[in-house]
């Protein structure tokens, strides 16, 4: 069996000072994908370079305290392919890649922080292009090998995936263009949303995200934004997906999900 877990962080410093570490020892994943680390090289070095004994692998923002991404892993990868635009969005911390391949297999598992477009009109403007340059990077990648990616994808994709839909479908995260590439990926793209298909119909049980305004959390006003997406071999594997909800260590809850699968 293969663990695999999601999480954003909202800071690794954060995230640790309210028991990240002791959940995880608890949890024992094999992956741990984390996104929006806030953090620096400095800042990670001899001190959140391995994670319950696990060494991290990162991709981190130029831009102090923001964004930037990792992968936490019990198995060494056969490589680390560390972002993948080359440009605007690599300067940003979006996207890490571990490769485990192996003689007649070639698998990656990806941990990617997607730009949120709520702050206004300049950052919706950069997630679009984000998602035009992110899905023929996420087709290459599906055409040539088994992937898993992981992360805060920022698109609450159906109705029965945020608990105030009517209202939010002119707000960033719910708008029409976001959740029609969300359908893309998982149609024509022939991925597979690996909590849905075992999960197809939860609502309220959904939620990985809670704003911090007003009593969003108490209320479950949330949304699902965390995602682990996989190629139908590897997907079809999945045995159970649980979201993690009994302590915070964000305003996002971690979603992992057990694969029979090998590394």
């Amino acid at each position: 069996m293969f663990k695999l877990t999601s999480l954003n962080l909202n800071g690794i410093r954060s995230a640790t000072s309210k028991g990240l570490e002791d959940w995880v020892a608890s949890e024992a994943p094999d992956c741990i994908c984390v996104q929006e680390i806030k953090a620096q090289a400095p800042d990670i070095a001899d001190r959140f370079e391995t994670l319950c004994g696990m060494p991290g692998y990162f991709q981190l923002a130029e831009k102090k305290g923001y964004s930037g991404v990792g992968v936490y892993s019990r198995h060494e990868p056969s490589d680390v392919v560390v972002g993948f635009d080359g440009a605007e969005f690599d300067a940003e911390g979006r996207c890490v890649e571990l490769r485990f391949d192996k003689p007649g297999r070639k698998l990656s598992i990806l941990s990617a922080y997607f730009p949120s477009g709520s702050s206004g009109e300049d950052r919706q403007a950069a997630k679009f292009r984000f998602l035009d340059v992110f899905y023929p990077h996420l087709m290459q990648l599906k055409a040539e090998r088994e992937v898993v990616l992981c992360g805060d994808l920022n698109i609450a994709h159906q109705e029965k995936d945020l608990k105030n839909w009517r209202s939010n479908q002119k707000n960033s995260g719910f708008l029409p263009e976001e959740r029609a590439w969300m359908t893309r990926v998982l149609g024509e793209g022939g991925l597979c949303d690996v909590y849905r298909q075992l999960h197809p119909d939860t609502t309220t049980e959904c939620y990985t995200w809670w704003s911090n305004r007003g009593q969003a959390y108490a209320n479950n006003v949330g949304w699902r934004l965390d995602y682990q997406i996989a190629t139908p071999n590897v997907g079809r594997t999945a045995q159970a997906a649980s979201i993690f909800k009994a302590t915070r260590f964000s305003d996002h809850a971690p979603l992992t999900v057990d694969y029979d699968y090998t590394l």
